[in-house]
């Protein structure tokens, strides 16, 4: 059975793959339409967030079995087409969970400690206590929207520094923190976004989301940019009914993640980037080196099960 590796992940999965059986092909820099031309003689594909994968492309997949995604989110994949073809598919958000949790607490650390802001002012010669004193984790509510991979391994990094964590996942039952969006709403002082996106998520975290709390809050988000309102978010900073944000994710960010559209890099980019109360980074919370192994890992072991059943 012949692979291709659309885009680049750890070397692991390769040299498991092959260890399986599997000829392995690259078509890291061809394009789009090329790939479409030969992808009839392919069984698996694997394949980060290059392009989408969609019903066109598929129906010249004519020997396909398989979509390994490096990584978590399945939005550039036409689930329902793989799904009526019994094209299986392969994610692997076990393996960059800690990456993401990691990342989301030295996020809100960083904004809450003032930490970007009195770095850069001692590297201009300022040096000034008073204004930038921190404000701590302890004691704070948090509020996770999402409980799977990501939102129990962010509980995890934080529930140790004396938080409370209120968790609301609409799809699960009988989990640690469980409550309801309504305790979220009335007492959080942090909400993080562990979402991914479809069409019940997307830009859920708008005006009339906001609006529901009770108090200013501060929104972390890891999951995906359009799960934001951006316009919302501004204005919420605006107005002090969100205190700060940290996104590691735009909703102005191009499908393949690679960079910022230029073209909707807009007057609330702008706002957010000169904004001393953001913490902005561009799409790495999971692209740690140990994630980019663990991912590969976890891919080569789903794999290989799956054609352990066969």
């Amino acid at each position: 059975m012949k692979v291709l590796f659309i885009d680049t992940v750890h070397p692991y999965l390769e040299k498991k793959l092959k260890q399986l059986g599997f000829e392995c092909h690259h078509a890291h820099k061809e394009s789009k339409a090329e790939i479409k031309e030969k992808i009839k003689v392919y069984h698996g594909i694997i394949i980060r967030s290059r392009f989408t994968i969609d019903v066109s492309f598929l129906k010249n997949a004519k020997n396909l079995k398989f979509i390994a995604r490096a990584g978590s989110g399945t939005e550039n994949i036409n689930l329902e087409y793989i799904r009526k073809q019994n094209i299986a598919c392969f994610t692997a958000p076990e393996g960059n969970s800690n990456s993401v949790a990691e990342h989301a607490l030295g996020m809100i650390l960083c904004l809450l400690n003032n930490i970007k802001k009195s770095d850069e002012e001692i590297r201009k010669d300022v040096w000034e206590r008073e204004n930038n004193r921190g404000t701590e984790l302890n004691k704070k509510t948090i509020g996770i929207i999402g409980y799977g991979n990501t939102g129990s391994a962010f509980a995890k990094v934080v529930e140790g520094l004396g938080v409370k964590i209120l968790a609301y996942d609409k799809y699960k039952k009988k989990f640690p923190f469980e409550s309801s969006m309504q305790q979220i709403f009335k007492k959080a002082d942090i909400v993080s976004l562990h979402i991914p996106l479809n069409t019940e998520t997307l830009k859920i975290c708008n005006q009339e989301f906001i609006d529901k709390f009770s108090k200013p809050i501060y929104i972390i988000n890891t999951s995906r940019g359009k799960c934001i309102d951006t316009k919302a978010l501004v204005s919420g900073l605006k107005n002090k009914t969100i205190l700060g944000v940290c996104l590691d994710v735009f909703e102005y960010e191009e499908k393949s993640f690679s960079s910022l559209k230029l073209k909707q890099n807009s007057k609330e980019m702008t706002y957010l980037k000169n904004s001393k109360n953001t913490i902005l980074t561009p799409h790495i919370a999971g692209w740690t080196y140990e994630s980019k192994y663990k991912i590969a890992e976890v891919l080569g072991r789903k794999i290989e099960d799956y054609f352990k059943t066969k």
